[in-house]
Protein backbone atom coordinates (compact mmCIF):
# COMPACT_ATOMS: atom_id res chain seq x y z
CA UNK A 1 0.00 0.00 0.00
CA UNK A 2 3.23 2.69 0.01
CA UNK A 3 1.63 3.62 -3.34
CA UNK A 4 -1.17 5.67 -1.39
CA UNK A 5 1.76 8.05 0.09
CA UNK A 6 2.32 9.23 -3.27
CA UNK A 7 -1.73 10.64 -3.46
CA UNK A 8 -0.98 13.63 -1.69
CA UNK A 9 2.15 14.26 -3.66
CA UNK A 10 0.41 14.10 -6.25
CA UNK A 11 -2.24 16.87 -5.34
CA UNK A 12 0.40 18.82 -4.38
CA UNK A 13 2.28 18.74 -7.54
CA UNK A 14 -1.42 19.59 -9.44
CA UNK A 15 -2.22 22.37 -7.30
CA UNK A 16 1.00 23.82 -7.50
CA UNK A 17 1.13 23.27 -11.25
CA UNK A 18 -2.28 25.06 -11.27
CA UNK A 19 -1.30 27.67 -8.94
CA UNK A 20 1.99 28.72 -10.68
CA UNK A 21 0.27 28.82 -14.19
CA UNK A 22 -2.20 31.42 -12.45
CA UNK A 23 0.40 33.91 -11.20
CA UNK A 24 2.03 33.68 -14.55
CA UNK A 25 -0.94 34.27 -16.44
CA UNK A 26 -0.10 37.92 -16.54
CA UNK A 27 -1.27 40.59 -18.90
CA UNK A 28 -0.56 40.79 -22.61
CA UNK A 29 1.07 44.06 -24.37
CA UNK A 30 -2.25 46.15 -25.90
CA UNK A 31 -2.26 48.29 -28.63
CA UNK A 32 -0.83 50.82 -29.61
CA UNK A 33 -1.88 54.29 -28.48
CA UNK A 34 -1.81 57.28 -30.00
CA UNK A 35 -1.71 60.85 -28.25
CA UNK A 36 -2.59 62.82 -30.95
CA UNK A 37 -6.11 64.69 -29.84
CA UNK A 38 -8.41 65.06 -32.71
CA UNK A 39 -11.30 68.26 -32.66
CA UNK A 40 -13.65 68.82 -35.46
CA UNK A 41 -17.24 70.44 -35.19
CA UNK A 42 -19.19 68.32 -32.30
CA UNK A 43 -22.16 70.32 -32.80
CA UNK A 44 -22.67 69.69 -36.29
CA UNK A 45 -22.10 65.95 -36.08
CA UNK A 46 -25.01 65.94 -33.45
CA UNK A 47 -27.32 67.96 -35.69
CA UNK A 48 -26.75 65.38 -38.54
CA UNK A 49 -27.23 62.55 -36.60
CA UNK A 50 -30.38 64.12 -35.45
CA UNK A 51 -31.62 64.99 -38.91
CA UNK A 52 -30.99 61.32 -39.59
CA UNK A 53 -33.25 60.54 -37.28
CA UNK A 54 -35.55 62.12 -38.41
CA UNK A 55 -35.78 60.04 -41.35
CA UNK A 56 -38.57 57.58 -40.37
CA UNK A 57 -36.35 54.74 -41.93
CA UNK A 58 -38.67 51.49 -41.16
CA UNK A 59 -38.10 48.15 -42.56
CA UNK A 60 -40.50 45.21 -42.14
CA UNK A 61 -40.38 41.60 -43.44
CA UNK A 62 -43.23 42.88 -45.24
CA UNK A 63 -42.43 45.38 -47.92
CA UNK A 64 -45.74 47.17 -48.04
CA UNK A 65 -45.42 48.44 -44.47
CA UNK A 66 -42.35 50.09 -45.25
CA UNK A 67 -42.52 54.12 -46.13
CA UNK A 68 -40.13 54.15 -49.38
CA UNK A 69 -40.52 58.04 -49.27
CA UNK A 70 -38.07 58.31 -45.78
CA UNK A 71 -35.55 56.13 -47.14
CA UNK A 72 -35.55 58.23 -50.28
CA UNK A 73 -35.37 61.45 -48.12
CA UNK A 74 -32.33 60.01 -45.32
CA UNK A 75 -30.29 59.16 -48.91
CA UNK A 76 -31.03 62.68 -50.42
CA UNK A 77 -29.98 64.37 -47.42
CA UNK A 78 -26.41 62.97 -47.77
CA UNK A 79 -25.09 65.91 -49.84
CA UNK A 80 -26.19 68.07 -47.98
CA UNK A 81 -25.18 66.73 -44.42
CA UNK A 82 -21.93 65.23 -46.31
CA UNK A 83 -20.50 67.82 -48.48
CA UNK A 84 -17.03 66.67 -48.94
CA UNK A 85 -17.66 63.37 -49.16
CA UNK A 86 -20.16 63.99 -51.63
CA UNK A 87 -17.58 65.88 -53.81
CA UNK A 88 -14.36 63.92 -53.55
CA UNK A 89 -16.08 60.10 -53.10
CA UNK A 90 -17.64 57.74 -55.62
CA UNK A 91 -21.25 56.79 -55.09
CA UNK A 92 -22.97 54.47 -56.52
CA UNK A 93 -25.96 52.65 -55.45
CA UNK A 94 -26.96 49.32 -55.62
CA UNK A 95 -30.48 46.74 -55.12
CA UNK A 96 -32.46 46.63 -51.96
CA UNK A 97 -31.17 49.81 -50.90
CA UNK A 98 -27.62 48.90 -50.93
CA UNK A 99 -25.27 52.50 -50.66
CA UNK A 100 -21.93 52.17 -51.46
CA UNK A 101 -19.20 54.96 -51.55
CA UNK A 102 -15.88 54.93 -52.41
CA UNK A 103 -13.16 57.36 -51.49
CA UNK A 104 -10.10 56.57 -53.90
CA UNK A 105 -6.40 55.98 -52.17
CA UNK A 106 -3.03 57.02 -53.07
CA UNK A 107 -1.89 54.00 -53.67
CA UNK A 108 -3.40 50.35 -55.26
CA UNK A 109 -3.76 47.94 -52.93
CA UNK A 110 -6.41 46.30 -50.36
CA UNK A 111 -8.97 48.77 -49.36
CA UNK A 112 -10.86 49.19 -46.21
CA UNK A 113 -14.79 48.75 -45.52
CA UNK A 114 -16.67 50.26 -42.65
CA UNK A 115 -20.44 49.63 -42.63
CA UNK A 116 -23.61 50.51 -41.18
CA UNK A 117 -27.24 49.80 -41.76
CA UNK A 118 -29.97 53.09 -42.12
CA UNK A 119 -32.71 50.90 -41.50
CA UNK A 120 -34.42 50.70 -37.79
CA UNK A 121 -37.12 48.47 -36.05
CA UNK A 122 -40.43 49.66 -35.97
CA UNK A 123 -41.36 51.47 -32.42
CA UNK A 124 -44.82 50.96 -30.23
CA UNK A 125 -45.27 54.85 -29.84
CA UNK A 126 -47.56 54.60 -26.47
CA UNK A 127 -44.58 53.04 -24.78
CA UNK A 128 -42.06 56.00 -25.69
CA UNK A 129 -41.62 58.77 -23.28
CA UNK A 130 -40.56 60.82 -26.17
CA UNK A 131 -41.58 61.01 -30.03
CA UNK A 132 -39.72 58.35 -31.23
CA UNK A 133 -38.51 60.15 -34.33
CA UNK A 134 -38.42 63.68 -33.38
CA UNK A 135 -34.53 63.29 -32.59
CA UNK A 136 -35.21 65.69 -28.89
CA UNK A 137 -32.07 66.73 -27.10
CA UNK A 138 -32.41 66.52 -23.36
CA UNK A 139 -30.28 65.47 -20.35
CA UNK A 140 -27.36 65.36 -22.30
CA UNK A 141 -28.93 62.74 -24.60
CA UNK A 142 -29.97 62.57 -28.41
CA UNK A 143 -33.33 60.62 -28.16
CA UNK A 144 -34.74 58.34 -31.05
CA UNK A 145 -35.06 55.03 -33.10
CA UNK A 146 -31.69 54.32 -34.38
CA UNK A 147 -29.50 56.54 -32.44
CA UNK A 148 -27.93 53.51 -31.03
CA UNK A 149 -28.81 51.00 -33.96
CA UNK A 150 -27.04 51.85 -35.65
CA UNK A 151 -27.20 55.68 -37.62
CA UNK A 152 -24.95 56.44 -34.59
CA UNK A 153 -22.13 54.82 -36.73
CA UNK A 154 -23.98 55.57 -40.48
CA UNK A 155 -23.11 58.98 -39.23
CA UNK A 156 -19.54 58.38 -37.12
CA UNK A 157 -18.22 56.95 -40.43
CA UNK A 158 -19.70 59.71 -43.40
CA UNK A 159 -18.47 62.80 -40.64
CA UNK A 160 -15.23 61.25 -39.72
CA UNK A 161 -14.69 60.73 -43.63
CA UNK A 162 -15.85 64.56 -44.02
CA UNK A 163 -13.60 66.09 -41.37
CA UNK A 164 -10.74 63.99 -42.91
CA UNK A 165 -11.38 65.16 -47.00
CA UNK A 166 -11.72 69.08 -44.97
CA UNK A 167 -8.30 68.65 -43.82
CA UNK A 168 -6.58 67.40 -47.00
CA UNK A 169 -6.34 63.90 -45.56
CA UNK A 170 -5.77 61.08 -48.68
CA UNK A 171 -5.90 57.74 -47.21
CA UNK A 172 -2.82 55.55 -48.17
CA UNK A 173 -5.74 52.91 -50.04
CA UNK A 174 -9.14 53.03 -51.54
CA UNK A 175 -11.79 53.09 -48.60
CA UNK A 176 -15.08 51.68 -49.06
CA UNK A 177 -18.45 52.89 -46.97
CA UNK A 178 -21.05 50.41 -47.03
CA UNK A 179 -24.47 50.90 -46.08
CA UNK A 180 -27.41 49.06 -46.25
CA UNK A 181 -31.33 49.79 -46.01
CA UNK A 182 -32.27 46.25 -44.81
CA UNK A 183 -30.18 45.02 -42.31
CA UNK A 184 -32.99 44.46 -39.44
CA UNK A 185 -35.34 42.28 -41.58
CA UNK A 186 -31.83 40.01 -43.50
CA UNK A 187 -32.17 42.42 -46.41
CA UNK A 188 -30.34 41.86 -49.32
CA UNK A 189 -28.24 45.17 -49.51
CA UNK A 190 -25.50 43.91 -48.18
CA UNK A 191 -25.19 40.47 -49.92
CA UNK A 192 -25.48 42.86 -53.19
CA UNK A 193 -22.23 45.12 -52.05
CA UNK A 194 -20.36 41.80 -51.52
CA UNK A 195 -21.61 40.74 -54.88
CA UNK A 196 -19.99 43.67 -56.11
CA UNK A 197 -16.54 43.43 -54.44
CA UNK A 198 -16.39 39.82 -56.17
CA UNK A 199 -17.38 40.72 -59.22
CA UNK A 200 -14.59 43.25 -59.30
CA UNK A 201 -12.12 41.45 -57.64
CA UNK A 202 -11.89 43.66 -54.57
CA UNK A 203 -10.55 41.29 -51.23
CA UNK A 204 -10.75 43.99 -48.47
CA UNK A 205 -7.70 44.35 -45.69
CA UNK A 206 -10.16 44.82 -43.24
CA UNK A 207 -14.19 45.03 -42.74
CA UNK A 208 -15.47 47.32 -39.80
CA UNK A 209 -19.01 47.09 -38.84
CA UNK A 210 -21.45 47.05 -35.69
CA UNK A 211 -21.26 44.18 -33.02
CA UNK A 212 -19.10 44.68 -29.93
CA UNK A 213 -18.95 48.02 -27.50
CA UNK A 214 -16.73 49.24 -25.00
CA UNK A 215 -18.26 47.53 -21.56
CA UNK A 216 -18.42 47.43 -18.08
CA UNK A 217 -18.76 44.43 -15.70
CA UNK A 218 -19.40 41.62 -18.53
CA UNK A 219 -16.58 39.49 -17.66
CA UNK A 220 -15.95 37.51 -14.21
CA UNK A 221 -13.49 39.24 -12.05
CA UNK A 222 -13.12 42.43 -14.60
CA UNK A 223 -13.28 45.61 -13.25
CA UNK A 224 -11.85 47.41 -16.24
CA UNK A 225 -13.58 48.26 -19.50
CA UNK A 226 -13.30 46.40 -21.70
CA UNK A 227 -13.01 46.69 -25.62
CA UNK A 228 -14.77 43.76 -27.43
CA UNK A 229 -13.98 43.42 -30.93
CA UNK A 230 -16.52 40.06 -32.93
CA UNK A 231 -13.97 38.32 -34.84
CA UNK A 232 -17.19 35.92 -35.60
CA UNK A 233 -20.67 35.65 -35.37
CA UNK A 234 -23.34 32.84 -34.06
CA UNK A 235 -25.50 31.81 -36.52
CA UNK A 236 -29.30 32.32 -36.10
CA UNK A 237 -31.96 29.95 -37.00
CA UNK A 238 -36.09 29.77 -36.07
CA UNK A 239 -38.31 26.63 -35.07
CA UNK A 240 -40.92 25.46 -35.59
CA UNK A 241 -42.66 22.38 -33.00
CA UNK A 242 -45.81 21.71 -34.28
CA UNK A 243 -48.52 19.20 -32.48
CA UNK A 244 -51.65 18.12 -34.04
CA UNK A 245 -54.89 16.47 -32.88
CA UNK A 246 -58.67 15.69 -33.34
CA UNK A 247 -59.42 18.87 -31.18
CA UNK A 248 -62.60 18.47 -28.88
CA UNK A 249 -64.23 20.25 -26.11
CA UNK A 250 -62.01 20.94 -23.06
CA UNK A 251 -64.55 19.56 -20.60
CA UNK A 252 -63.42 16.13 -21.13
CA UNK A 253 -59.19 16.43 -22.03
CA UNK A 254 -57.42 13.43 -23.45
CA UNK A 255 -54.44 12.34 -21.55
CA UNK A 256 -52.09 14.14 -24.40
CA UNK A 257 -53.38 17.41 -25.53
CA UNK A 258 -51.31 19.38 -28.17
CA UNK A 259 -50.12 21.88 -25.62
CA UNK A 260 -49.17 20.10 -22.88
CA UNK A 261 -47.04 17.93 -25.23
CA UNK A 262 -45.07 21.25 -26.67
CA UNK A 263 -44.63 21.86 -22.81
CA UNK A 264 -43.10 18.79 -22.05
CA UNK A 265 -41.15 19.15 -25.42
CA UNK A 266 -39.95 22.63 -24.06
CA UNK A 267 -39.23 21.61 -20.56
CA UNK A 268 -36.96 18.76 -22.47
CA UNK A 269 -35.05 20.89 -24.64
CA UNK A 270 -34.23 23.75 -21.58
CA UNK A 271 -33.25 21.03 -19.25
CA UNK A 272 -31.17 19.53 -21.66
CA UNK A 273 -28.86 22.28 -23.57
CA UNK A 274 -27.02 22.03 -26.10
CA UNK A 275 -22.93 21.08 -25.45
CA UNK A 276 -20.87 23.68 -24.59
CA UNK A 277 -18.03 24.51 -27.02
CA UNK A 278 -14.85 26.40 -26.75
CA UNK A 279 -14.37 28.07 -29.85
CA UNK A 280 -11.55 30.30 -31.17
CA UNK A 281 -13.13 33.49 -30.14
CA UNK A 282 -14.17 32.63 -26.34
CA UNK A 283 -11.04 31.40 -26.51
CA UNK A 284 -8.91 34.47 -27.47
CA UNK A 285 -11.38 36.60 -25.33
CA UNK A 286 -10.66 34.36 -21.72
CA UNK A 287 -6.68 34.59 -22.84
CA UNK A 288 -7.26 37.86 -22.94
CA UNK A 289 -9.46 39.24 -19.96
CA UNK A 290 -9.04 35.97 -18.31
CA UNK A 291 -5.56 38.01 -17.13
CA UNK A 292 -7.24 40.91 -16.36
CA UNK A 293 -9.59 38.90 -13.93
CA UNK A 294 -9.38 37.98 -9.87
CA UNK A 295 -7.05 35.77 -8.92
CA UNK A 296 -9.79 32.72 -8.11
CA UNK A 297 -10.92 33.25 -11.86
CA UNK A 298 -7.18 33.62 -13.01
CA UNK A 299 -6.73 29.71 -12.05
CA UNK A 300 -9.40 29.06 -14.16
CA UNK A 301 -8.68 30.84 -16.85
CA UNK A 302 -4.92 29.79 -17.16
CA UNK A 303 -6.33 25.75 -16.90
CA UNK A 304 -9.09 26.48 -19.01
CA UNK A 305 -9.00 22.84 -20.11
CA UNK A 306 -8.93 21.22 -16.99
CA UNK A 307 -11.75 24.09 -15.50
CA UNK A 308 -13.47 23.90 -18.58
CA UNK A 309 -16.31 21.75 -16.74
CA UNK A 310 -16.42 24.41 -13.84
CA UNK A 311 -17.06 27.04 -16.39
CA UNK A 312 -19.28 25.04 -18.02
CA UNK A 313 -21.56 24.95 -14.79
CA UNK A 314 -21.05 28.59 -13.81
CA UNK A 315 -22.33 29.82 -17.73
CA UNK A 316 -25.27 27.48 -17.13
CA UNK A 317 -26.36 28.45 -13.87
CA UNK A 318 -25.88 32.31 -14.59
CA UNK A 319 -27.41 32.25 -18.27
CA UNK A 320 -26.75 35.77 -20.38
CA UNK A 321 -23.81 36.75 -22.48
CA UNK A 322 -21.23 34.76 -20.68
CA UNK A 323 -23.66 31.55 -21.21
CA UNK A 324 -23.97 33.05 -24.85
CA UNK A 325 -20.10 32.53 -25.83
CA UNK A 326 -19.94 29.15 -24.71
CA UNK A 327 -22.78 26.96 -26.72
CA UNK A 328 -26.13 27.20 -29.15
CA UNK A 329 -28.23 29.07 -26.82
CA UNK A 330 -33.06 28.12 -27.14
CA UNK A 331 -35.09 31.01 -26.27
CA UNK A 332 -38.93 29.72 -26.63
CA UNK A 333 -40.67 32.89 -27.95
CA UNK A 334 -44.03 32.12 -29.91
CA UNK A 335 -47.01 29.75 -28.90
CA UNK A 336 -50.15 29.36 -30.56
CA UNK A 337 -53.14 27.06 -29.62
CA UNK A 338 -56.89 26.93 -29.73
CA UNK A 339 -59.35 30.01 -30.48
CA UNK A 340 -61.29 29.68 -27.57
CA UNK A 341 -60.70 28.69 -24.05
CA UNK A 342 -62.79 25.78 -23.63
CA UNK A 343 -61.78 24.01 -26.93
CA UNK A 344 -59.04 21.45 -27.35
CA UNK A 345 -56.71 22.82 -30.46
CA UNK A 346 -56.59 21.45 -33.78
CA UNK A 347 -52.96 22.24 -34.26
CA UNK A 348 -51.22 24.02 -31.65
CA UNK A 349 -47.38 25.61 -32.26
CA UNK A 350 -44.41 26.71 -31.05
CA UNK A 351 -41.15 28.99 -31.86
CA UNK A 352 -37.48 28.73 -30.23
CA UNK A 353 -35.15 31.42 -31.68
CA UNK A 354 -31.69 29.87 -31.34
CA UNK A 355 -28.26 31.42 -31.79
CA UNK A 356 -25.47 28.56 -33.28
CA UNK A 357 -22.33 28.17 -31.79
CA UNK A 358 -19.80 28.03 -34.09
CA UNK A 359 -19.58 24.37 -33.74
CA UNK A 360 -22.59 23.72 -34.56
CA UNK A 361 -24.69 24.04 -37.90
CA UNK A 362 -28.69 24.05 -38.78
CA UNK A 363 -28.46 20.50 -39.66
CA UNK A 364 -26.65 19.24 -35.93
CA UNK A 365 -28.79 22.09 -34.10
CA UNK A 366 -31.97 20.18 -35.51
CA UNK A 367 -31.37 16.59 -35.32
CA UNK A 368 -30.28 17.70 -31.53
CA UNK A 369 -33.82 18.71 -31.08
CA UNK A 370 -35.07 15.96 -32.59
CA UNK A 371 -32.76 13.92 -30.71
CA UNK A 372 -33.46 15.50 -27.11
CA UNK A 373 -37.69 16.22 -28.02
CA UNK A 374 -37.75 12.17 -28.48
CA UNK A 375 -41.37 12.78 -29.54
CA UNK A 376 -42.93 11.40 -32.98
CA UNK A 377 -45.97 13.26 -32.15
CA UNK A 378 -43.60 16.86 -32.11
CA UNK A 379 -43.24 17.89 -35.74
CA UNK A 380 -40.06 19.55 -36.02
CA UNK A 381 -39.42 22.65 -38.83
CA UNK A 382 -36.88 24.60 -39.43
CA UNK A 383 -38.72 28.22 -40.71
CA UNK A 384 -35.52 30.19 -41.60
CA UNK A 385 -31.99 30.10 -40.76
CA UNK A 386 -28.29 31.36 -41.09
CA UNK A 387 -25.18 29.56 -40.32
CA UNK A 388 -22.67 30.68 -38.11
CA UNK A 389 -19.91 33.57 -39.79
CA UNK A 390 -16.54 32.76 -40.57
CA UNK A 391 -14.17 33.10 -37.95
CA UNK A 392 -11.22 36.28 -38.77
CA UNK A 393 -7.99 36.77 -37.98
CA UNK A 394 -6.21 38.93 -35.47
CA UNK A 395 -2.87 38.24 -36.74
CA UNK A 396 -3.29 40.84 -39.46
CA UNK A 397 -2.60 44.91 -39.99
CA UNK A 398 -6.25 44.95 -39.94
CA UNK A 399 -6.78 43.82 -36.25
CA UNK A 400 -3.94 45.67 -34.95
CA UNK A 401 -5.45 49.17 -36.61
CA UNK A 402 -9.13 48.70 -35.26
CA UNK A 403 -7.79 47.73 -31.76
CA UNK A 404 -5.21 50.82 -32.05
CA UNK A 405 -8.49 52.94 -32.57
CA UNK A 406 -10.29 51.45 -29.84
CA UNK A 407 -7.78 51.84 -27.27
CA UNK A 408 -6.82 55.35 -28.48
CA UNK A 409 -10.45 56.35 -28.35
CA UNK A 410 -11.29 55.19 -24.76
CA UNK A 411 -7.86 54.51 -23.24
CA UNK A 412 -7.84 52.84 -20.25
CA UNK A 413 -10.09 49.84 -21.47
CA UNK A 414 -8.95 46.08 -22.72
CA UNK A 415 -8.64 45.61 -25.93
CA UNK A 416 -10.07 41.93 -26.62
CA UNK A 417 -11.59 39.48 -29.30
CA UNK A 418 -14.88 37.89 -28.54
CA UNK A 419 -17.58 36.16 -29.94
CA UNK A 420 -20.84 38.35 -31.05
CA UNK A 421 -24.50 36.61 -30.38
CA UNK A 422 -25.91 38.66 -32.60
CA UNK A 423 -26.69 38.87 -36.14
CA UNK A 424 -24.97 41.40 -38.67
CA UNK A 425 -24.89 42.10 -42.19
CA UNK A 426 -20.77 41.73 -41.91
CA UNK A 427 -21.03 37.89 -41.96
CA UNK A 428 -21.90 37.84 -45.43
CA UNK A 429 -18.20 39.51 -46.14
CA UNK A 430 -16.55 36.15 -45.10
CA UNK A 431 -16.89 35.06 -48.54
CA UNK A 432 -14.52 37.70 -49.37
CA UNK A 433 -12.24 38.34 -46.35
CA UNK A 434 -10.83 36.96 -42.91
CA UNK A 435 -10.59 40.46 -41.58
CA UNK A 436 -13.68 41.21 -40.50
CA UNK A 437 -14.21 43.36 -37.13
CA UNK A 438 -17.48 43.95 -35.55
CA UNK A 439 -17.60 46.54 -33.33
CA UNK A 440 -20.01 49.28 -33.00
CA UNK A 441 -18.22 52.44 -32.18
CA UNK A 442 -19.47 53.59 -28.10
CA UNK A 443 -19.22 52.95 -24.86
CA UNK A 444 -22.58 51.41 -23.59
CA UNK A 445 -24.23 51.33 -20.20
CA UNK A 446 -26.71 47.58 -19.72
CA UNK A 447 -29.20 50.06 -19.67
CA UNK A 448 -28.30 51.46 -23.20
CA UNK A 449 -27.66 48.09 -24.23
CA UNK A 450 -31.21 47.17 -23.38
CA UNK A 451 -32.78 50.20 -24.96
CA UNK A 452 -31.68 49.08 -28.65
CA UNK A 453 -34.62 47.62 -30.17
CA UNK A 454 -36.76 48.98 -26.90
CA UNK A 455 -37.95 52.23 -25.91
CA UNK A 456 -36.78 55.22 -25.01
CA UNK A 457 -33.34 54.20 -27.36
CA UNK A 458 -30.93 57.49 -26.39
CA UNK A 459 -27.20 58.08 -26.89
CA UNK A 460 -25.11 60.34 -24.59
CA UNK A 461 -23.85 62.93 -26.71
CA UNK A 462 -20.24 62.73 -25.60
CA UNK A 463 -20.82 59.03 -26.92
CA UNK A 464 -21.64 60.02 -30.40
CA UNK A 465 -19.27 62.00 -30.50
CA UNK A 466 -16.30 59.76 -29.63
CA UNK A 467 -17.92 57.80 -32.44
CA UNK A 468 -16.58 60.07 -34.86
CA UNK A 469 -13.62 60.06 -33.12
CA UNK A 470 -12.97 56.21 -33.65
CA UNK A 471 -13.29 56.79 -37.36
CA UNK A 472 -10.67 59.49 -37.88
CA UNK A 473 -8.48 57.23 -35.83
CA UNK A 474 -9.28 54.44 -38.08
CA UNK A 475 -9.17 56.24 -41.52
CA UNK A 476 -6.05 57.63 -40.51
CA UNK A 477 -4.55 54.42 -40.38
CA UNK A 478 -5.65 53.91 -43.42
Amino acid sequence: MWWLLLIPLAIFLFLAVIIIRALNFKPKAQPTISERDESFDNDRAVDNLCRLVRCKTVSYRDSSLEDDSEFEKLIALLPELYPNVHKVCEFTRLPDRALLFRWKGKEVGSPAVMMAHYDVVPVNEDMWDVPAFEAIIKDGRVWGRGTLDTKVTFNGVLFAADHLISEGFVPEHDLYFAFSGGEEVNGKGAENIVDYFEKNGIEPAMVVDEGGAVVENVFPGVKAPCGLIGIAEKGMMDVQYTVKSGGGHASAPKPRTPVDTLARACVKMVEHPFKAHLTAPAAKMFDTLGRHSSFLFKVIFANIKIFLPVLDMICKKSGGELNALMRTTVAFTQMNGSSASNVIPPEASMVSNMRLNPEDSIDSALEYIKKTVNDDKVEVSLIHGMEPSRISTTDCEGWDKVASAVASTWKGCIVSPYLMVQCSDSRHYGRISDKVYRFSAMDLTSAERASIHGNNESIRIETLCRAVEFYIRLMRQC
